[in-house]
């Protein structure tokens, strides 16, 4: 077998070795390779609402803060004091990262100050040092930060080049859908059993709709496509000609009487997965039937669906982006932003996943999901990240658990010879893996 080489051979048949998901070595190397060089979404802009409100974000050994330092202007620093190494602030057991708001950090060892710019104001005794302490050696270790999406982004290279340039080809995609307008409706965290790519992993493409989530069957056909985009892929679901949207997120329900199907399906996602969907969109199909005659072709029961629930969050003060259905189409459903997060986006909600290491066991991760939608002015909830056991996600979520924790077990037997996903697809799994060996110089997807 060849290794893959470039992005093109990603269409053809190729393996992945386990190395990835089960190695020690692996994941320590991890630390210097790959997540001290590449961009991390960290959190969302209005979890930074005034001047002094901060965030903490944690990588393996590395943990920084973030910092809105003016009305439009936010800043980030090695969660690290230049004295003695302690860490400046610290997360409270069991929560997912240290927030709230301070005029200063002070270290809780020995009580340096630094103002929101990084410079340090107070040092106790600083006479001892017959002024060898300079300003640069006492401030706060600057971290690139930037914002795009409506997320906080960070990267520990102080060579790395502009945030932009690392999201394209997906932030001109995803630009129309204006994701920094949508706010949290829920957010939940667990510490999982399985490597960090296993969790994403199981969301980055449809192949496994038919055997994890059969119920879903019902409501229609679930294939989809997978595309390589650089550092990123995207994915998304085949859809009929004239109903090129359904290739998104919104889909329409398939069978007989479309209208019903619709309807059922959103029900079911409601109420078994709550993702993917807001109460409008619920409502608006719920009423498909006494709106449309029987017979009433897809396409127009999706147009007529869609432009009642647009209609309807209009009248309440919520107001979506137009986008052009063939741009839609061309989005997908989602997209994998290298190296750990995921974007699942529509005119009105999105759904987003993202996970990272625990610790030095290559078994274990922390995962995150949220869920976003667009509100009226001042009607977002408050929606803190909230530790979730696996046992009390929706129970969509928990078919998908239940494979991650298999998955993770599976590739760890002797008898395991390496994944052989779908080129069609899932060829988002094995755009992961060429990439990560780009920066890892291991583990490159082989040729069949």
């Amino acid at each position: 077998m060849r290794p893959v080489t470039n992005p093109d051979q990603l269409a053809q048949s190729v393996t992945i070795g386990a190395e990835a998901y089960t190695s020690r070595a692996y994941l320590a190397a991890e630390r210097d390779r790959l997540w001290r060089k590449v961009w991390q979404q960290a959190g969302r802009v209005e979890d930074l609402p005034e001047i002094g409100s901060y965030i903490t974000f944690d990588i393996l050994d590395d943990s920084v803060v973030i910092i809105r330092t003016g009305a439009d202007e936010i800043k980030a620093y090695w969660n690290v004091c230049p004295h003695r190494g302690r860490r400046l602030i610290d997360a409270p057991a069991g929560q997912r990262n240290a927030f709230g708001k301070k005029a200063s950090i002070v270290c809780g060892f020995h009580a340096w100050t630094f103002g929101l710019d990084g410079a340090c104001t107070f040092i106790q005794h600083k006479d001892d040092w017959a002024g060898t302490l300079t300003e640069e050696s006492t401030r706060l270790g600057a971290v690139k930060c930037d914002t795009w999406g409506g997320w906080l982004w960070i990267n520990l290279d102080p060579d790395a080049g502009p945030l932009r340039d690392w999201l394209e080809p997906a932030a001109t995609m995803l630009d129309p859908f204006r994701l920094e307008q949508m706010r949290v409706r829920w957010r939940k965290w667990v510490v999982f059993d399985c490597n960090w790519k296993v969790a994403l992993e199981a969301f980055s493409e449809t192949y496994h709709v038919p055997g994890t989530h059969p119920e879903f069957m019902a409501f229609g056909q679930f294939r989809g496509w997978g595309r390589n985009h650089g550092l990123h892929s995207n994915i998304g679901y085949e859809a009929a000609k004239g109903m090129e949207e359904d290739a998104a997120k919104l889909r329409l329900g398939a069978g007989d009487d479309p209208r019903a199907a619709t309807a059922e399906l959103q029900d079911y996602t409601w109420a078994m997965a709550n993702t993917n969907t807001t109460a409008t969109l619920v409502a608006a199909a719920r009423r498909l039937k006494d709106e449309l005659p029987e017979g009433t072709p897809p396409a127009d029961v999706s147009k007529h669906w869609l432009a009642a629930a647009r209609a309807d969050d209009a009248a309440r003060g919520v107001n979506w982006p137009v986008v052009e259905p063939a741009h839609t189409a061309a989005s997908g459903t989602s997209w994998q932003i290298f190296p750990n997060f995921q974007i699942g986006h529509a005119v009105n909600n999105m759904l987003c996943y993202a996970a990272r290491p625990y610790g030095d066991n290559p078994g274990q991760c922390i995962f995150e999901a949220a869920v976003y939608e667009l509100f009226p002015a001042g009607e977002a909830p408050d929606a803190p990240w909230a530790y979730t056991e696996p046992a009390d996600w929706p129970p969509v979520l928990q078919q998908d658990f239940t494979n991650m924790a298999a998955v993770q077990k599976g590739m760890a037997s002797g008898g395991f010879r390496g994944t052989q996903p779908n080129p069609y697809m899932e060829r988002a799994v094995a755009s992961l893996h060429y990439n990560l060996a780009r920066y890892m110089g291991t583990g490159a997807p082989e040729l069949v």
